[in-house]
């Protein structure tokens, strides 16, 4: 499509193509549903990100912003 998707247009858009320019999607773009963190949470996404020019995010165990230890947030 030429652009990372917007925060808004989210991960989903590996999956299916965004209301913004549709045909410049040649997606599906995963073989199989996205994929959820290793605590069965899913991952947030956002662009413009903080760490890059995207960023993709867990949550951690608790899925709850902050925390430490095996609920600290994980990024790109």
């Amino acid at each position: 499509m030429g652009h990372y998707p917007s925060t808004e247009e989210g991960l989903e858009a590996l999956m299916s193509a965004p209301a913004a320019n549709p045909e410049k999607w040649r997606g599906p773009y995963l073989s199989k549903k996205i994929p959820v963190d290793p605590w069965g949470n899913p991952y947030m996404y956002r662009n413009p990100g903080t760490n890059a020019e995207f960023d993709v995010i867990s949550l951690g165990a608790d899925g709850k912003p902050g925390g430490a230890g095996d609920n600290a947030d994980l990024t790109n």
